[in-house]
């Protein structure tokens, strides 16, 4: 299967302004004069969002197709009378194809009983749609369903039909029966039956695009698989193998639920297609070659006018990924050179080979260190020994939780007497002892003394047990906090906190994490959604809601009318908007019909108007993006792409 990830705009989105400012902003450039504009309160925070990388038990489906979610093939018995276990552990044994599939099936193993096939799962469906789903391959076998489905068909000899109707709580389970060596299975996709015809030119799940574009910068750290690439775990890291371009994730993989990710072609497409400005990690394992490659296609397919965030791996100093491990024991254990030192060539290393090929045009990249927000020490270490003028902003984290072990103590103590208030009042305690001071070192002495801006990579709450992945005795109000007022009021006075450290002209950029995650006492309830369908009427989404009320809206700062993005027929503006769209002819040109199309291809508002000028009111329309169609007196037809904030 091939993806379209060469899609062209509907027009060039223009700047983020509010009504007023921009006519007069207007009538001025009708008068050659340039206006500035400095930020207000409510301006100073630029929030992104950190989206989550696929697993078959995730609730964040960004692809239509839900194949690309699925967990890497297990084995099973393939003629055992008694059906056999549900894992026979023997994949690693069993040959197949580039792409994942299997060269057939079913296969024979030394000193296995049975013959074995292969099978994969999805343990969560809380974020499935219900309906009638699609299953369409290429080649000759055949496949087998078990779990939360009905009515499975096989229409022809290449596709199936099933029924979906209750998904939360279920899981789907498919095994592929049997697949023949010389036109083995492959290619399975498996998309709601609304899908089918469109889900190669349009990949992306509306459901999730439809919260998504509230945000105008994307971290793809998740996506790409940053933590531990290409290693099975955390702890497997003494392999010193450097991967090659040719072992990135590749676009027809079965699955982009592993260890290498969804492919770049794949964020580059989200990027171009919704103009979201991006955030990627090079993976920390990829040698000069990789690195030089990624450089290229994002800056050869990546449409010019967007932001482009580069960073070396992610958290190369925390000891719970393997990334830290690796680079810790082949640029400090075995060179016999101090850490956190050792680690700075590797990303001085990555930062040189993105500005060799970004060199002509860097106002289009901004290069990023990394910094542990909580070791002032540490950071200085990394960020004083890069080189000056190679990097752009350092980027620590904004977090705030249970930092202090002693208050996270407190709640255990308090086992399940623990109230909400109880774990927020020891939230705002750890706050104002650690990580608003943390946060302010990291400014003061460092981002200052380098001339440099902030970008923080990450951060929003932190609330987890000590030590993490255990359950706490104080579970229930851990969860209940995520669905709490507090949570609100944590979230809104946090942001003004951070609002002090913004400085000069530009918003400060702050990556939350994460879009979206069901709630878990042991792990983190990460997402500010819990699923991405999410009733916020019935459902409480605290975060979610506060990020909405905080975010810049109209805010972005405008030093001439040059940042208006026009064509030579029409003017659009604001684009982002909260509530009037302009429209305005900029030749003899009449507007004949006017449409405003929702994203699953509704009408939503529809005018003939045969004038010049027009406006439509969006003030009560869902924050999203809408296509604007204008028809003109000529015949001709333009779409534009408007945004409501």
């Amino acid at each position: 299967m091939s993806y379209d990830v060469n899609s062209s705009k509907d027009s060039e989105q223009i700047h983020n302004m509010k009504k007023l400012f921009l006519i007069i902003l207007f009538s001025y450039f009708l008068k050659g004069i340039t206006v500035n504009a400095q930020l207000a309160d409510s301006c100073k925070l630029d929030i992104g969002i950190n989206i989550g990388g696929l697993a078959d038990y995730g609730t964040e489906l960004p692809f239509v197709d839900m194949m690309k979610n699925c967990r890497e093939w297990y084995s099973k018995d393939a003629n055992n009378p008694n059906g056999g276990p549900f894992n026979t552990e023997a994949a690693d044994s069993m040959s197949f194809r580039p792409d994942g599939y299997p060269t057939h099936l079913p296969q024979t193993i030394p000193n296995r009983v049975f013959t074995q096939n292969v099978a994969t799962i999805w343990a969560i469906t809380d974020g499935w749609s219900p309906g009638q789903y699609v299953v369409l391959f290429d080649g000759t076998g055949s496949l087998a369903f078990w779990g939360g489905h009905s009515n499975l068909t096989l229409t022809s000899a290449n596709r199936y039909t099933f029924d979906f109707d209750y998904p939360v709580g279920n899981i789907l389970e498919m095994k592929i029966e049997s697949s023949n060596i010389s036109e083995p299975v492959r290619n399975i996709r498996i998309v709601k039956s609304e899908y089918e015809n469109t889900y190669q030119t349009n990949p992306f799940n509306p459901v999730w695009i439809d919260k998504l574009l509230i945000f105008k910068t994307i971290r793809f750290m998740d996506w790409g698989a940053t933590n531990n690439w290409g290693q099975p775990d955390s702890y497997t890291w003494e392999d010193t193998t450097r991967f090659s371009w040719n072992d990135r994730s590749q676009l027809d993989h079965y699955t982009w639920s592993y260890n290498k990710g969804i492919p770049y072609e794949m964020m580059i497409k989200l990027m171009n297609d919704y103009d979201i400005d991006g955030w990627v990690c090079v993976p920390h394992r990829a040698n000069d070659d990789y690195m030089l490659n990624m450089a290229q296609l994002f800056h050869e397919q990546l449409e010019p006018e967007l932001k482009l965030t580069v960073e070396y791996s992610n958290e190369i100093w925390n000891w719970m990924f393997g990334q830290t491990n690796w680079c810790f024991n082949y640029g400090c254990t075995i060179p016999n050179v101090t850490w956190p030192e050792g680690i700075v060539p590797y990303i001085q290393n990555c930062l040189d080979i993105w500005t060799s090929v970004y060199q002509d045009d860097l106002s289009r990249l901004i290069r990023a260190v990394g910094l542990q927000t909580a070791w002032l020490d540490v950071s200085q270490r990394i960020a004083n020994n890069m080189q000056a003028g190679s990097f752009d902003t350092v980027a620590p984290a904004f977090y705030f939780g249970l930092s202090s072990e002693s208050l996270e103590a407190e709640l255990d103590a308090l086992g399940e007497n623990a109230t909400v208030t109880d774990v927020a009042s020891r939230v705002r305690q750890s706050r104002n002892e650690n990580e608003k001071v943390w946060m302010q070192e990291i400014k003061t002495q460092l981002a200052d003394p380098l001339n440099l801006p902030m970008s923080f990579y990450e951060g929003g709450q932190h609330i987890t047990p000590n030590p993490f992945g255990l359950t706490p005795t104080y579970e229930q109000a851990l969860l209940d906090i995520q669905r709490d007022t507090s949570m609100y009021n944590l979230y809104n006075e946090w942001f003004d906190f951070v609002r002090t450290l913004q400085v000069g002209s530009e918003p400060l950029q702050c990556m939350s994490f994460a879009f979206v995650g069901l709630r878990s006492a042991r792990y983190g309830s990460w997402g500010i959604l819990e699923t991405m369908d999410q009733d916020t009427s019935l459902i409480p989404a605290p975060k979610y809601k506060a990020i909405l009320e905080n975010m810049h809206s109209g805010c972005y700062e405008i030093t001439g009318i040059d940042d208006i993005k026009i064509d030579n027929q029409f003017l659009v503006y604001p684009n982002p908007t909260c509530e009037y769209i302009f429209i305005k002819a900029l030749n003899s040109e009449k507007i004949k019909n006017v449409m405003l199309v929702d994203l699953t291809g509704k009408i939503i508002y529809q005018q003939n108007i045969p004038y010049t000028d027009f406006q439509i009111n969006m003030s009560n329309y869902t924050k999203t993006v809408y296509l604007l169609v204008i028809e003109t007196t000529t015949g001709q037809s333009m779409t534009y792409k408007v945004i409501k904030n």
